[in-house]
């Protein structure tokens, strides 16, 4: 699988700040950064205390400032625009990971998905372009492809938001981009550690909604790496989609159980048979790279982004990008050795 660590920006002496900094991202972010660069500061922002406090026990942080003096953990909500700003004030760069993840709960809870999805998003441009933050990277979804559940949509909305918000930087340097890309391998909520779960529970059989299904894969290693090669390639307005495998959650399950049978349960409410990362609309502003496909913005914002397109190849007329047709696939081998069974 590709490693995506080509072009990885320097954040050596630069001030960072990731929202939702506690969660499956936000941890290895840290830990990846802490490891291999040199930040003058590496802010955690997010709502939950417990989840702070145990993170900076993990990292050797404490508040006397004797130990891991780069990492700054910050207690604040997206929902707030005034704390928000007062956490990015000199900061470089923010990776924006906060959102409400969980498909069930989006359905169930609307007006607080919206809150922390959409309304959090708005929040973080405000705040960004109030403090002049050099480069601001959100993490989005395949969800919000043509999305069919609620929180896709949200982070459609939210996707929007970030892109348009390159009109308003004027002279700032603040410039905005997106990442996108579907499920990491072991991160909560992933079928993985459910899976496992059941296994090492005794279950009789692993639960499948549909043996049709097939998902695109990426570790979240690969993720953090993704993420910071887009911020050094970013010139603003554009969302960056990373190569990845596909594979069939029946033959996942296969892989992680092979004497254990599957049972088919029907599709949940909210859920699609296959990821679509890239559809045939957007094809036409979108450019296919070594390991990743770039979706330009429709309305250039600046010479810089026209200039780096410049002589970029093109993805084909009515190309999509979708984990049924993709031309990579994941053998049980390969997800074997990455989620660490013999």
């Amino acid at each position: 699988m590709t490693n995506f660590n080509s072009g990885e920006c320097d954040l050596t002496g630069k001030s960072v700040l990731v929202t939702g900094g506690t969660g499956s991202f936000g941890r290895a972010f840290v830990r990846h950064v802490l490891e291999t660069q040199k930040p003058e500061r590496l802010i955690v922002f997010s709502r939950d205390e417990d989840k702070q406090h145990e993170m900076a026990g993990d990292f050797g942080f404490d508040y006397t400032g004797t130990h891991n003096t780069r990492l700054r953990f910050f207690i604040g909500d997206v929902r707030d625009r005034d704390r928000l700003q007062m956490a990015m004030r000199g900061v470089d760069v923010v990776v924006h990971a906060a959102a409400l993840k969980h498909v069930p709960t989006a359905e169930y809870n609307p007006m607080e998905c919206i809150r922390t999805n959409v309304h959090g998003a708005e929040n973080v441009v405000s705040a960004a372009l109030a403090c002049e933050v050099d480069r601001v990277v959100a993490l989005s979804t395949d969800k919000a492809v043509n999305p069919i559940n609620l929180y896709g949509a949200s982070k459609l909305a939210a996707d929007k938001i970030f892109i348009a918000a390159n009109n308003l930087s004027g002279r700032r340097r603040t410039r905005f981009s997106v990442v996108r890309y579907g499920n990491v391998l072991g991160s909560r909520g992933s079928v993985v550690p459910f899976f496992r779960r059941r296994i090492e529970g005794g279950a009789d059989y692993l639960p499948i909604t549909d043996d049709r299904m097939t998902r695109f894969w990426i570790t979240i290693d690969q993720g953090v790496a993704f993420v910071l090669s887009s911020v050094g390639r970013m010139h603003g307005g554009e969302i960056f989609v990373p190569k990845l495998p596909s594979m069939k959650i029946v033959e996942l399950a296969k892989a992680m159980a092979p004497d254990l049978p599957t049972k088919i349960i029907g599709i949940r409410p909210g859920e699609k048979l296959h990821e679509l990362m890239l559809t045939e609309d957007e094809s036409r502003f979108a450019y296919d790279l070594e390991d990743r496909y770039l979706v330009a913005p429709e309305i250039a914002f600046t010479q810089a982004i026209e200039d780096a397109l410049n002589g970029l190849p093109k993805v084909p007329e009515d190309f999509r990008y979708s984990s049924d047709s993709n031309d990579v696939w994941m053998t049980p081998d390969e997800l074997r050795n990455l989620i660490g069974i013999a």
